[in-house]
């Protein structure tokens, strides 16, 4: 990787005057949180070039002075395992931030602090922010900052950035600029001479300390090594052949004396700074932790949560109350009515009366469908989503399933990805990108493509089949065996091995509204500048249809294949509107259903069906880009297969039982 990306040093020739701020650090221990708070709303989300990882960048106004600030992947250390790890390292070697904000974990000091000294020993401008500072307190845990400050050589900050503590200081120290310390950085003899060795045969100009890169050669950084090979040029093969013969000397126990060292560095420098309780105190947040990881109480909490949060906040409330009130009483009753005489008293002709207020027209169908059908069901989704993610309970739901995602070829940390794409496939196979190897990449979003139905879609079901509960309780079974049996298939049919798991634990706290408004409100943002196009696009697209018969047709020939599946020919028509997105054919099937059409046995089929059915064009599309050509036409011919061929074997099923 290792190649600049300097796009925002110029507008129009001009070097921006901005200072850069590079928040580093753990996942889980409050960045994003921080970001927020500095950038408010001036914020953009993109991916890093040449890469699939997405990097946030704002703007903020500190002390008159203009800063970019940048929300870096999570990382462990500099010399990185994950292509997140990557990024973040690249941006500190490439953009050469003016200050570094590592933020670690107040309550897990002792085991953050070796990347701290790792950053300083590189000579980066680093400010120490010790987030978590008030469940740390909580937990009886002290710490003396200006001890630490003064051990490590660069300034120390205590704070607890979700409850807007410690901000004006950090402000504050980013508007002093980072310090390079290297008072605690200090290694065994041998390990300093053999760093010595390397660092003084670099004569380029490095980003990092010429030390700090001779240590990461030493632990066999390609990235590092190519940079080496750049600067250096005809010196390289010396400087190459002394790390080799050092690493080769130290291969049995280099990374172990390493890591110890850092271990008995900062136990030096936490002795007197950090002080714990005489007895732990273990607090109602820690109590309610416990519970959510261990399978005999983790699964019955997990249970009352989808109870509570998606069968009745989304699917009763969002799909029930809210949709028939918008959808019925607004649209049917009111809007519709109104609109379509308007529109036919102005427009002549019978056409584009259609285009606009006909049966499929862009404002009697599709906006109906976005508005009445669609908005309440997906606002009420990620308001739950958001209020999860504030409380920290997905950290310990992605531990709590992760022994059965092994199964399945993923690791606890595909959870987030999945939990997402209830709310919206699309959204949700972005975030795949966060996972760890292509081989789990690939799994989820095949999983995400068949079997996760996204917030519309699960609400509208949840509300036409909770009238009956012996549907909800077969289609749920249909869904959760079938991701189950093609997640175990393609672990073991797929090359590659299960990464190891690891997440750092965030606290469980009480959420905060702002919070949750503030991540309910860009989230519903974003779907909906997304959905509204394309079911205006559906919308024309079906008044083509219509008008030149092809839509007729289309029904006819599919009619035989809904015969198969035991359904009559009108359901064909909430498929051909969930090949647009599968919201918009959940909301064909609210509509097939209120009319009575569908008997229970019928709408189950079809319920499952058109779940499995094939990805919409917004998820087609992130699929293409997210995994290639191949990889996505393959996925949406197996999908259209497992869906049809899930249909028809449940309906034989049901005939021959008679159980619906």
């Amino acid at each position: 990787m290792l190649s600049g990306n300097n796009e925002s040093e110029e507008v129009s020739g001009v070097k921006s005057s901005r200072k850069r701020v590079a928040l580093v650090g753990n996942p889980n221990v409050g960045k994003s949180a921080l970001f927020n708070a500095l950038t408010g709303a001036y914020v953009t989300v993109s991916n890093y070039p040449g890469t699939s990882v997405e990097v946030s960048r704002g703007s903020a106004q500190i002390n008159g002075a203009n800063f970019e600030i940048i929300d870096t992947p999570g990382m462990y250390a500099l010399l990185p395992i994950t292509e997140e790890e990557r990024v973040a390292r690249e941006i500190l070697l490439t953009e050469r931030p003016d200050v570094v904000l590592h933020v670690v974990d107040g309550r897990n000091l002792e085991r953050m602090l070796p990347m701290t000294l790792q950053l300083i020993d590189a000579g980066l401008p680093v400010v120490l922010v010790v987030n978590i500072m008030d469940e740390a307190e909580r937990l009886g845990l002290s710490i003396d900052f200006h001890l630490l400050s003064q051990k490590l050589g660069v300034r120390a900050i205590s704070a607890a950035t979700a409850r807007k503590r410690g901000l004006d200081e950090i402000r504050n120290a980013i508007s002093a600029g980072g310090e390079t310390g290297r008072s605690a950085i200090t290694y065994s003899q041998t390990l300093e001479r053999d760093m010595e060795r390397v660092a003084g045969m670099l004569h380029g100009d490095y980003p990092l300390s010429k030390r700090s890169l001779a240590l990461l050669m030493l632990q066999r950084d390609d990235e590092v090594a190519a940079l080496v090979r750049l600067k250096e040029g005809d010196a390289y093969p010396a400087i190459e052949e002394v790390v080799r013969e050092i690493s080769f000397a130290r291969r049995e126990t280099f990374n172990l004396d390493l890591s110890l060292e850092w271990k008995g560095m900062v136990k030096g420098i936490i002795h007197g700074v950090l002080q714990l309780p005489d007895k732990r105190r273990v607090t109602n947040g820690e109590r309610l932790s416990m519970l959510a990881v261990r399978p005999i109480t983790g699964i019955p909490l997990l249970l009352v949560v989808l109870y509570f949060g998606l069968y009745k906040f989304v699917g009763d409330f969002g799909a029930g109350t809210l949709v028939d009130l918008l959808e019925g009483k607004l649209f049917e009753g009111l809007f519709n009515p109104w609109i379509i005489g308007v529109v036919k008293g102005l427009v002549p002709w019978w056409p584009i009366q259609e285009l606009l207020v006909g049966e499929y027209g862009i404002i009697t169908l599709g906006l109906r469908y976005a508005v009445g059908i669609i908005l309440p069901i997906v606002a009420t989704f990620f308001l739950f989503f958001s209020l999860l993610e504030d409380s920290g309970y997905f950290p310990r739901l992605a531990l709590l399933v992760d022994r059965i995602f092994k199964k399945i070829g993923l690791t606890g940390r595909a959870v987030i990805p999945m939990v997402l794409g209830f709310g919206c496939d699309t959204m949700a196979t972005m975030v795949t990108r966060t996972l760890e190897t292509v081989r789990e990449r690939v799994i989820a979003t095949l999983l995400l493509a068949l079997a996760i139905p996204c917030s519309a879609q699960l609400g509208v079901i949840l509300s036409i089949l909770s009238k009956n509960p012996a549907t909800l309780l077969v289609w749920s079974g249909c869904l959760i065996l079938i991701f189950l049996l093609i997640g175990f298939l393609a672990a073991r049919l797929m090359p590659g091995e299960t990464p190891m798991f690891y997440m750092e634990l965030p606290p469980m706290r009480m959420p905060q509204l702002s919070n949750i408004l503030t991540k309910t409100y860009t989230r519903m943002q974003w779907y909906f500048l997304e959905i509204l196009p394309l079911f205006v696009l559906a919308s024309i697209l079906l008044w083509l249809g219509k008008i030149t018969n092809f839509f007729a047709k289309l029904v006819d020939w599919l009619t035989p294949l809904m015969n198969q599946l035991g359904l009559p020919k009108e359901v064909t028509v909430a498929f051909i509107f969930g090949f647009f997105r599968r919201d918009y054919g959940a909301a064909g099937l609210y509509d097939l259903q209120t009319k009575g059409i569908l008997d229970a046995r019928q709408l189950t089929v079809a319920a499952v069906t058109l779940t499995l059915f094939i990805p919409c064009v917004a998820q087609f599309l992130i699929m293409k880009k997210e995994r290639g050509w191949a990889v996505s036409l393959g996925i949406g011919a197996f999908v259209t297969f497992m869906a049809f061929g899930s249909g028809y074997l449940l309906n034989q099923f049901l005939v021959a039982t008679r159980l619906l």
